[in-house]
């Protein structure tokens, strides 16, 4: 039995998704193996879901709300614990701790060890080109919030270059 088209291309275009799915999932868990059941969950979620899907407007939008939906849903199912990231309540404070040298996956770190939802915001605007407004819808927050939470990771970045800096060759 063949499935609907409409099904066949989601499942075609979750697979493109995948990276940028995958990086957001981090910026939510805060490590790799939480992230990628993530976006296992939140891959098999829309396929079920495909027929919510109008077809209008950004997948990847739709995908990212799904993500933090799913993200929230098993939040409030696990038990409180202490995350990976710790408490991190001061971003200079974080940056100070952080060691001088810079290797390839640093970046990746910097961002996941940003308090929560900056970083989401962040690769949100910043990496993924989301307006402001798409952001917060995504997020479910205010659209001033996504303002402010920009700022705040873009402060952490500038810190950041003055403690490690860029060597060009």
């Amino acid at each position: 039995m063949r499935q609907p088209a409409t099904t066949i291309d989601l499942r075609r275009d979750l697979v493109g998704l995948l990276p940028r799915l995958r990086r957001f999932a981090i910026t939510l868990a805060g490590e790799t193996t939480a992230a990628d059941e993530l976006v296992q969950a939140v891959c098999q979620r829309a396929i079920s879901r495909g027929h919510q899907w109008s077809g209008e407007g950004r997948l990847e939008s739709w995908m990212y709300t799904l993500a933090r939906q799913q993200w929230a849903d098993d939040s409030r199912k696990r038990k409180p614990k202490a995350s990976a990231r710790g408490n991190v309540t001061d971003i200079r404070e974080a940056a100070r701790e952080r060691s001088a040298a810079v290797d390839p996956d640093a970046i990746h770190r910097m961002i996941a060890d940003m308090p929560d939802g900056v970083s989401s915001i962040f690769l949100l605007v910043d990496v993924e080109g989301h307006s402001y407004q798409q952001a917060a819808d995504i997020m479910g927050i205010p659209a001033a919030s996504v303002a402010s939470q920009l700022a705040t990771a873009r402060l952490h970045f500038a810190e950041l270059a003055d403690t490690h800096p860029i060597h060009r060759y």
